[in-house]
């Protein structure tokens, strides 16, 4: 009867009602999901420890199950990537109970007379086909399904035990896995048919019930979304048994031609051989129907194949086959089975790297296991060999957990003591390493039996785990969790026969654990005798070595004698007397295990923390004598029965005894000897800290001592000599640098100490320890005996190997140093910071020396890897992650020159997030590559030159890679991640393409070979050396891929003209130097490049195409006859004006992408996080609120961006996307919008009636524009698109007929256009940058390009549609050097000039093409040169601009070769403030405007020998704006440290006041100024270094420096009355100080961890809110927290109102920079405050102080980066990142939005009168004219449009 309730089946969680969790138990980590899949509610158990995650039917042990059901159905579904266990319990029908457990981290089957461990594998579709099961165990993939399980538990018992199933008794469910439901039942069901199916069919089949069944979508088949795995299989035959009647199996055939199989081997057979079998999927097949059969049909060889998803369970026996539907069939016959297995694999592309399964219960040193290779399949089954690849050499560290294990072997000749997870067994003679490699977490202790056979550890965790090991042989005996949350003491018996354990329970009360290890050795296992809790605090715990049932303890306030008897531990306490209150720390029986004499007799010496030593009897449990270490050392210790000694004693750590003397170690550093009677010292040794830990040898001849700061040695008393055997870093080491030719290593770690350590002997060679900051990276000089550290303030110290002390010291950093390198040459270093700086080093001698420091250019993101930055082989290059995370930057190593920027976050076209770059390195330089790990455990390889992706490496670890380095060959790849180190075959040619390493017990900080490849180094917690095992192999040029062969080296002489194949020429090696501007005289020059009879006419009539041109865009110099080439209009071509240039072999040339030259001429648009607008709100009918009156500032980083005609008048600049046209006379300002981005350059017409101006692409999709604008009407006529990047110099010609733009050193593309309808009329693309271009002003169809060691003329014929271009290149004399052309203009016929950037003018006549004379015009690049008549104006980045009298020059010309350039004499000369980089002076050269790159424009008068700013503004960020109270001025603040006042009529600069290496954060200006007294308008300025500054307007002087804040001060105002400053900082401090004696009020902490964003105060009436106080303010931290107060200075009254707090979003998508947290006060309602912030909704919210609550929200459309109320009007100014300010009418509830700014709009800043707004977006500054709601005029037609539509 009691199976007739469990028929047809039984659902066991309904059953048991486990939602109630009455008759069931969980543990861990169990919760109920969601299951998308299914549909329905899952469970779902995960955990790092599956014993520690379960669910248990039923709720005890004691209790049963009774499922009597012969099939048992578990519906699951393993989590990807993680480990689960299922457990059985099983009862017989002779009441016997068999546990069956299966897991896939079991590695084979095992079983004993009462367990079956199965090992569970789940074969992928995309994993290739394996040659072994083995194999294939391991995690469960990602695409793991939901599967169906169905154990046959009859069969199983039956099949591996011979035993007769009765019932389930109890079930246990692991972590990792999804959990539907279990179902018993005595019917084997098939998932995959319907009741209908089976009835029409009339099938012997039975489908499985509703109720179990999963759901399916409609039309599908079940099998395309699930898994059903039958275990055993059908094909299993019964043996020869009578309980085979019994057995009715369910059984499917395969229709089709069959093979006979042999018949099946016996039981005894099956369970004698090797258990290893292959479990099927009852994928879709034809049905048969079901009878018994001995025999069954296997696949035929040329089945079709099928998407299939094996699974097995391995560890059946006897005869196998496969029944398959369909799939790739391979059948090989097992060796000494006797059966057959079949492997099915999905026929396809195969995967090249598998993914890591994981760490967390791996205890195996490798990973990865490697597949026998047959002689048939060698080449297609391959692994990565040697097997494994790396053996651990040594380990140089000590302790992890603590300092204080470290024992004795029994002969003393190894040393044991843990190093984190790894156990070292050191020889003490050679020096050798041995290693125990298995724990995953620290060593927390260590234990050895008697005669140091049996040697057991234990490692710390919430559930602490204990190893036994065979010491002799290295083999872990036994492996067993302890129940202890964190063990801290371990003690063997002599015998080896009992362990006792001392740790904490889940609770963190004391609990000691006893357990029998006796058969350990002999195959046995671990039980537990006895176990206890107890109150009292444990600190050593030792087993007594005469026996094995007694122990001792001790700790603070007791000491314990413990005894297991019948089964249970018990304690009986030592009566201390007056030494009950003592910490004791250590004990030691005497006379060590000498066992001849009765434990009665035995004394036990017990030290204390205070200095205490007492002798215990061990027979009567009383104190004998009790002893005291004094500090004095000329006080010998004294023996104390009674009274204390005064004074503090010296704390004891450790004591150990042998039969003649004691070994203490105290607290004071000394290791101290004794004689038993105590009567001296009579041998000491002190140390660098406190000793932890002693230990004497057995032969009594050496005293083992460890110390705090991680050293380990010993003391040898007859020779009293002390052997430091390890030296290790106390905390995590951060960085390392290996020195290839003395073979050292050099370590920085958090410990503040830099060592450097012998890679030979492993020994610490020099220790330099720093006190206040922390060493964060260090590097080598390759050739100099120097180490360069980087420190946590920002400093740079360079260290001198030879004389062990410091060289120099370099302080261009402010935020901790994040990465060092040296160019493998030598000559360069780099240092990167924190905050974002970049600094170039010339390194080349002894004294370094600063070249170039670049700011916010490297990410400073926290998460990055360890190779912050990395230099190429050959020197040439610099890569490094920044300026974001997203984005990886190449650079000119030698110049810091921007080269390539790629954006990782978007290779990844199929990933839905934001990849970012963790770690980088370069490959070798012949291939050209640059590796990337990235934060989606990925490396990426790209090409340097063009960025693109050339592959990629997936599932690189389970976490993202944290550091990677390539070998010399390219061979192989070293990755980390989290605690593992990975080998990989970087050419990916074996299926197996990586082996795995553990031993690091936290996350890997560094990996890299040695320069010999022979070794590698992994740091961390240690330093581990592994051996390199990988032989050597040349590698040949096809084996290698994605290898290019190196081009030979460049010449730019004019004699070398040598053919170069294009794998040579896209190589594209940079030059090695900097040219460097020549001192010496000019040359003298006889160069002509005219070949013979073409000397008088540089354009020649001849239709002949040359090659001069094509050579250059080719990268060649081959010789020719004819120097010209001609160009046409090609029809093809894909739009208007396209024109290729035919090499003559019928191949179109195609340039590559460049590197940017060495020229600061090339425009480089300032990096921008911002993004545009996606909607805008315009408003209704051109009723605008806002009008543009004003824009300060000029953009310095534009080239020729600023256009003046004396003669007209025009003068027009850009800032930002704004022209700015300005009467120089009234000062009136006309403002062009349009343009989606940073405007470059500008191009006016010579009659200055059209402006052209260029600006970089909106968008990824679109080009570059040009916007034709009339002058007269200040529209915009046309915009052009043409150039991909940015547009570097636009120019017409002299009869305004036509018009020609230059791209950048990317672009390389010159366009020339029809100046009319502006129709693109040609186009052509160079292989190398041009820099440069001008009209002849003589004839309007000839064009001069100036780039790379070449002038180039043009000559344009138009004959009809087609347009002919003659062409002629002319090199630089070699003369002059490898210089770039870098500016050019003309002079009077046939002169030109044309500037360098080394300094020179050269001076070309353009009749004879040759350049007839040079000058050392200047010490750097000259990249503006204008002329007219005889004077010549150049313009350099030294910030000198020159005036030189070139008069001489055309009589000079007729001299040829024999000019000299001492007629050419300089005029005038003028330093301002920056490079120049736009001019225009008027015909006769004596006054014009000058641009400078620290944005301010010049007027330079050279008559009068005068200069005045016409134009100026902040070169960096401004932080905040601020006004007088009678808005007649207005200040500004910048990241620059200056602090400007303006006047706010003419937007003039009045004074200006700097503070040198700081910022200026905020500003304010003083209230009291009001009063009219012009000797009272003070400001106040809050700095990055802490500091207040109070500056006086009038009298232009610093009045008041106070330091109240020790970090930035990011919010600063004044009090209503202006004697009191308000001021917040970084951390959230509120420091209320005197305006007038400097001296801090008072100091709130309300907000402290949080930076302060907001101080704003205001004038109450006294009494309101009911608090007294005429002064009501607030404070912001961006933690989205407000504060409000009331208060009275003068009275020392200041209360809280009220508090804030508003909710953010809890989403994982939370962007990394979070919008500020802003408020104010409401100036129309005074019981109100405006907030916003990053919260739930993007909105502006209205909260009401008497109210206590938000009564009014405003959507917006974008979280505010900015915010200001209008204290005239309801209107709210908000700023957006996406370049957008808006408007809001709190009325009328309208809104509008307004472009023209470049960047985000950080600033928002109403006039007190509320008649103007200031805006600013980085440095640019705009002033809007608020009109309001009332100014409801439409504009007139002649108005400047506002809002031009913005081109995408």
């Amino acid at each position: 009867m009691a199976r007739v309730w469990q028929h047809p089946f039984l659902n066991v969680f309904k059953h048991l009602k486990v939602e109630e969790w009455k008759r069931s138990t969980k543990e861990g980590d169990v919760t109920t999901v969601m299951d998308k899949t299914l549909k329905g509610t899952v469970y779902r158990i995960r955990g790092a420890i599956p014993a520690g995650n379960f669910i248990q039917l039923p709720k005890t042990s004691t209790q049963s199950l009774g499922l009597t059901g012969r099939y048992l159905y578990l519906l699951f579904r393993p989590i990807p990537m993680k480990y689960f266990v299922v457990h059985l319990d099983v009862t017989t029908e002779d009441s016997q109970v068999i546990r069956i457990s299966f897991s896939n981290l079991f590695k084979e089957f095992k079983s004993t007379s009462t367990w079956l461990q199965f090992p569970f594998i789940y074969e992928e579709t995309t994993r290739p086909l394996k040659t072994s099961k083995t194999d294939l165990i391991g995690a469960a993939p990602n695409g793991v399904r939901w599967t169906c399980l169905q154990l046959d538990l009859q069969f199983i018992l039956m099949l591996y035990l011979n035993r007769l199933y009765s019932h389930v008794k109890s079930i246990k469910l692991c972590a990792n896995m999804l959990v539907k439901n279990i179902y018993t039942s005595d019917l084997s069901f098939d998932p995959g048919v319907t009741i209908s199916q089976v009835r029409q069919a009339k099938l012997a089949l039975n489908a499985m019930p509703r109720e179990m069944a999963f759901p399916v979508p409609k039309g599908e088949k079940w099998h395309d979304h699930y898994v059903f795995i039958r275990f055993p299989t059908d094909e299993f035959q019964m043996p020869s048994d009578p309980v085979q009647k019994s057995y009715l199996p369910h059984t499917s055939g395969f229709q089709g031609s069959v093979q006979q199989l042999p018949q099946p081997v016996t039981v005894s057979k099956a369970i004698q051989d090797r258990v290893l079998l292959s479990q099927k999927i009852t994928s879709p097949m034809a049905w048969s129907h079901q009878a018994p059969s001995v025999q069954k049909s296997i696949p035929e060889a040329n089945l079709t194949s099928g998407h299939l998803e094996t699974s097995y369970l391995g560890g059946q026996k006897g005869c196998r086959k496969g029944v398959l539907a369909g799939g790739d069939a391979t059948v090989t016959c097992a060796a000494n089975d006797g059966g057959i297995d079949v492997y099915v694999h999905k026929l396809g592309k195969e995967p090249t790297i598998f993914e890591d399964p994981g760490l967390d219960e791996i205890t195996s040193p490798r990973l990865t296991k490697s597949v026998t290779i047959s002689a048939k399949s060698s080449s297609q089954h391959r692994c990565l060999l040697p097997d494994p690849i790396l053996k651990l050499k040594g380990v140089i560290g000590f302790g992890g957990c603590s300092t204080k294990w470290a024992l004795w072997s029994k002969d003393s000749s190894y040393l044991v003591y843990p190093c984190h997870a790894v156990i070292v067994a050191l020889i003490i003679e050679t020096g050798m390493q041995r290693f125990f490699i298995g724990h995953t977490d620290k060593v927390s202790s260590l234990a050895f039996n008697g005669n140091s056979t049996l040697l057991a550890s234990s490692q710390m965790g919430p559930l602490s785990m204990v190893r036994l090991w065979n010491f002799e042989t290295g083999k872990c005996l036994s492996i067993f969790k302890t129940h202890i949350h964190s063990i801290c003491f371990l003690s063997f018996s002599y015998s080896g026969a009992v362990l006792c354990g001392v740790g904490k329970d889940r609770h963190g009360k004391t609990m000691v654990v006893v357990w029998n290890t006796a058969s350990i050795s002999h195959g046995g296992e671990v039980t537990v005798l006895a176990k206890a809790h107890t109150d009292v605090d444990i600190q050593a715990l030792k087993i007594a070595f005469f026996d094995d049932t007694r122990m001792v303890s001790c700790g603070r306030d007791n000491i314990r004698l413990w005894r297991i008897r019948g089964g249970t531990l018990r304690s009986c306490p030592v009566n201390l007397g007056e030494y009950h209150a003592l910490e004791f720390t250590d004990l030691a029986f005497e006379e060590g295990h000498v066992a001849n004499r009765e434990p009665e007799e035995r004394t036990l010496f017990v030290c204390s923390r205070s200095g205490h030593i007492l002798e215990i009897n061990y027979k009567n449990v009383t104190i004998q004598n009790a002893r005291r270490l004094l500090p004095s050392q000329t006080q010998p210790m004294q023996r104390k029965e009674k009274t204390f000694n005064s004074g503090p004693g010296i704390a004891i750590n450790s004591i150990s005894i042998s039969s003649t003397f004691c070994a203490m170690g105290s607290e004071d550093g000394y290791l101290r000897l004794w004689p038993l009677d105590f009567s001296s010292v009579f041998l000491e040794a002190e140390h660098e800290g406190a000793v932890r830990s002693v230990c004497i040898s057995p032969d009594g001849l050496r005293v083992l001592s460890t110390t705090s700061t991680g050293n380990l040695g010993f003391l040898e008393i007859q020779s009293r000599r002390y052997n430091t055997l390890v030296r290790s870093h106390a905390d995590l080491i951060l960085a390392f640098a290996i020195e290839g030719h003395r073979k050292q290593l050099a370590t920085v770690s958090q410990d503040n100490t830099i060592r450097i350590w012998d890679l030979m002997t492993m020994q610490q060679l020099y220790d330099f320890t720093t006190t206040e900051e922390t060493p964060c990276a260090v590097t080598f000089h390759p050739t100099q005996q120097i180490f360069v550290c980087g420190f946590s303030n920002g400093i740079v110290r360079s260290f001198s190997l030879v004389e062990s002390d410091l060289l120099l010291e370099y302080k261009r950093h402010r935020g901790a140093i994040t990465g060092l390198a040296v160019s493998p040459d030598g000559n360069f270093m780099y240092s990167s910071c924190s905050l974002g700086t970049l600094a170039l080093y010339n390194c080349s001698t002894e004294k370094y020396y600063v070249l170039r420091v670049l700011s916010n250019v490297v990410c400073q993101d926290a998460e990055l890897g360890s190779n912050i930055l990395a230099v190429n082989g050959d020197s040439h290059l610099l890569a490094f992650v920044g300026p974001s995370k997203y984005t990886v930057t190449i650079m000119d190593a030698s110049s810091l020159d921007e080269l390539l920027r790629i954006d990782i976050s978007i290779l990844d076209l199929e990933s839905t997030n934001l990849d970012s770059a963790l770690d980088i390195c370069f490959a070798p330089v012949s291939s050209g590559h640059l590796l990337v790990s990235t934060s989606s455990n990925k490396v990426l390889v790209l090409d340097v030159k063009t960025g693109c992706l050339n592959r990629q490496i997936s599932n690189v670890h389970q976490v993202a890679c944290s550091a990677l380095a390539l070998s010399e060959d390219a061979r192989f790849l070293l990755t980390a991640g989290d605690r593992a180190i990975k080998v990989w075959d970087f050419q990916m040619k074996f299926r197996t393409s990586f082996q795995a390493f553990i031993g690091h017990s936290e996350p890997v900080q560094g990996v890299a070979f040695t320069p010999d490849q022979q070794q590698i180094i992994s740091i961390g917690d240690a330093i581990f050396i592994w051996d390199f095992l990988a032989s050597p192999e040349k590698i040949s040029k096809a084996s290698v891929h994605w290898s290019i062969e190196s081009s030979p080296s460049l010449d730019t002489g004019p004699k070398t003209e040598k053919t170069r194949d294009a794998a040579s020429i896209t190589n594209g090696i940079p030059r090695q130097l900097i040219p460097m501007p020549s001192l010496a005289s000019p040359p003298h020059l006889d160069i002509s490049a005219m070949p013979p009879g073409k000397k008088h006419d540089v354009f020649s009539e001849s239709d002949d195409e040359g090659t001069c041109l094509k050579d250059h865009i080719l990268g060649m110099t081959h010789k020719t006859s004819d120097p010209y080439i001609e160009k046409k209009i090609d029809e093809d071509t894909s739009g208007p004006g396209k024109t290729k240039l035919d090499t003559g072999n019928g191949k179109i040339v195609e340039p590559q992408n460049h590197v940017r030259p060495d020229s600061y001429r090339h425009f480089i648009a300032r990096y921008k996080a911002s993004t545009l607008p996606k909607k805008i709100s315009f408003p209704k009918n051109n009723h605008e609120y806002l009008r543009l009156k004003a824009v300060v500032g000029y953009n310095g980083n534009g080239r020729g961006n600023m256009v003046w005609r004396p003669d007209t008048g025009f003068f027009a600049y850009t800032c930002g996307c704004v022209i700015v046209v300005e009467d120089l006379h009234s000062g009136y300002q006309q403002h062009w919008l349009g343009h989606p981005e940073e405007i470059s350059t500008l191009a006016v017409r010579h009659d200055a009636r059209i402006l052209a101006s260029a600006s970089g692409r909106g968008d990824e999709s679109s080009r570059c524009q040009i916007r034709i604008w009339d002058v007269p009407g200040g529209t915009c006529q046309k915009v052009l698109f043409h150039h991909e990047t940015e547009v570097q110099a636009m120019a017409y010609s002299h009869d305004n007929h036509l018009f020609i733009s230059l791209g950048d050193y990317s672009d390389r593309t010159i366009a020339l256009w029809n100046a009319i309808t502006y129709e693109l009329m040609s186009s052509t693309r160079f292989m190398d940058p041009v820099h440069d271009v001008a009209f002849n002003p003589f004839s309007a169809n000839e064009i001069a390009c100036v780039g790379q060691g070449a002038i180039t003329f043009w000559l344009m014929k138009q004959r009809g549609a087609d347009i002919n271009l003659q062409v002629h290149r002319i090199p630089v004399p070699h003369e002059i050097g490898p210089v770039e052309l870098t500016s050019i203009c003309y002079s009077v016929v046939p002169l030109l000039y044309s500037g360098t950037n080394t300094g020179q003018i050269c001076v070309w006549d353009i009749r004879t093409s040759r350049c007839f004379m040079t000058w050392e015009a200047d010490e750097g690049e000259i990249g503006v040169l204008l002329c007219s008549g005889n004077r010549l104006i150049s313009g350099s980045n030294t910030k000198r601009i020159r005036l030189w009298a070139v008069g001489a020059v055309q009589e000079l010309r007729l001299k040829g070769s024999g000019a000299r350039s001492s007629s050419v004499f300089m005029e005038q000369e003028m330093v301002l403030d920056g490079a120049v980089v736009s001019a225009s002076f008027d015909d006769s050269m004596d006054m014009g405007i000058v641009g400078t790159t620290a944005g301010t424009l010049w007027y330079i008068n050279w008559a009068e020998k005068t200069n005045i700013r016409l134009i100026s503004g902040h070169k960096n960020k401004v932080n905040e704006v601020t006004f007088s109270p009678k808005e007649s001025h207005c200040a500004t603040c910048g990241e620059d440290g200056s602090v400007r006042v303006w006047s706010l009529t003419s937007m003039e600069l009045v004074v200006q006041f700097q503070v040198l290496n700081q910022s200026c954060l905020c500003l304010a200006w003083n209230p009291s100024s009001s009063s009219g007294r012009t000797d009272h308008q003070r400001v106040v300025a809050g700095y990055s270094d802490g500091t207040i500054r109070v500056f006086s307007i009038s009298q232009t002087e610093m009045e008041l420096k106070i330091h109240p804040h020790p970090v930035p001060v990011t919010a600063i105002s004044f009090s209503v009355d202006g004697q009191t400053i308000i001021s917040g900082d970084k951390d959230g401090i509120v420091a209320v100080s005197s305006s007038r004696t400097g001296i801090t009020i008072q100091v709130l902490k309300d907000h402290q961890g949080s930076p302060i964003t907001v101080i704003q105060s205001k004038s109450k009436e006294y009494y309101d809110f009911g608090l007294e106080g005429g002064e009501l303010w607030l404070a912001v931290s961006a933690d989205r927290r407000v504060s409000v107060w009331a208060s009275e200075w003068l009275r020392d009254k200041c209360e809280l109102v009220d508090w804030l707090s508003f909710p953010a979003p809890t989403s994982p998508k939370t962007p990394t920079n979070l919008p500020p947290s802003l408020a104010a006060f409401c100036p129309w309602n005074s019981n109100m405050l405006v907030y916003v912030g990053f919260g739930l909704k993007e909105e502006v919210l209205f909260y009401n102080f008497h109210q206590k609550q938000v009564v009014e929200k405003i959507p917006l459309s974008y979280f505010s980066t900015s915010l200001d109320v209008s204290p005239g009007s309801p209107l709210i100014a908000i700023g957006y990142c996406e370049r957008l300010l808006r408007l809001i009418d709190c009325m009328s509830k309208t809104e509008q939005d307004f472009v023209g700014h470049n960047d985000t709009v950080h600033l928002c800043r109403f006039t007190p009168s509320g008649k103007l707004l200031f805006t600013a977006a980085y440095n640019e500054i705009l002033v809007w004219e608020v009109l309001g709601p009332e100014a409801a005029a439409s504009r007139k037609a002649k108005d400047i449009p506002l809002r031009p539509q913005i081109a995408r």
